[in-house]
């Protein structure tokens, strides 16, 4: 299998998986890009898997559906581009010969799914494959405007428990600005300051720092490691009532939220 992001809009991927022959493709807010691709490596779409209903993350679907014939597997609970494959936490999607299990991760939009499989074989080893949507990103995640702090946590910390070699595939390249935030919170972390520096050389290669892994993130995004007490002290200097976990997040988030 070949795992390709496709640039779209200011910084939006849209993950195309392909054996050579068939593809499907994730998120495929603009149909362009994705016809494009398709149509310079001779591929025909199968299948397209959409993580939640905002405007970047379907508006192309309908177009791609009605040129290729491709089956649309989505979020059960929130409105999506009809007709589609409802899902809901452990149902699965059939693909490119592969099971995607549907993961429920409320918190950035109220129906939000990732999908999972275990088994991708990519670059000649079989590794856990997920998309993610806007829920986990590189070193951030996903701002909450239809969920709560409780849920968004819960959902992170569900996708935080799946295999360290899991191939993370965010929907959009944040990864510099979230790191930056990162280091404010957690100054003294090796680990993050290194990444950081990583990250720094392949965008200034023009290389997307995605895929991650979920081993690297519980490494170095704060998101992911509020229950470390750099993390717990640094929420505190911010918001000194936060302090069980989900109050520690929340105040982690809200920081985010006003930080420049």
């Amino acid at each position: 299998m070949y795992l390709i992001p496709i640039p779209a809009f200011a910084d939006n991927y849209l993950w195309l998986l392909h054996n050579g022959r068939r593809a499907l493709v994730v998120d495929p807010g603009d149909a362009e890009p994705v016809f494009r691709f398709l149509t310079q490596h001779a591929l025909q779409l199968e299948s397209i898997l959409v993580t939640h209903h905002h405007a970047d993350h379907t508006g192309g679907v309908d177009a791609l559906r009605q040129a290729c014939s491709a089956n649309v597997y989505g979020p059960a609970a929130e409105r999506m581009p009809q007709p589609y494959t409802p899902l809901r936490n452990g149902d699965t999607a059939h693909a490119l010969g592969m099971n995607f299990q549907a993961l429920d991760v409320p918190g950035h939009t109220a129906g939000h799914i990732a999908f999972y499989t275990r088994a991708c074989q990519i670059d000649g080893t079989s590794k856990p494959l997920l998309f993610c949507g806007d829920t986990l990103f590189s070193g951030g995640c996903g701002r909450l405007f239809e969920g709560s702090p409780a849920q968004m946590l819960a959902s992170l910390e569900k996708l935080a428990a799946l295999p360290g070699d899991t191939l993370v595939c965010c929907a959009h390249e944040y990864t510099l600005s979230n790191l930056r935030f990162a280091l404010a919170v957690e100054p003294d972390n090796a680990d993050l300051a290194a990444y950081y520096a990583y990250c720094m050389r392949l965008r200034e290669k023009g290389v997307p720092t995605l895929p991650t892994t979920i081993a690297q993130e519980l490494l170095i995004n704060p998101f992911l490691r509020t229950r470390q007490a750099t993390i717990m002290a640094a929420a505190r200097r911010f918001d000194a009532s936060a302090h069980d976990n989900s109050a520690v997040f929340a105040a982690i988030r809200q920081w985010k939220n006003e930080f420049q």
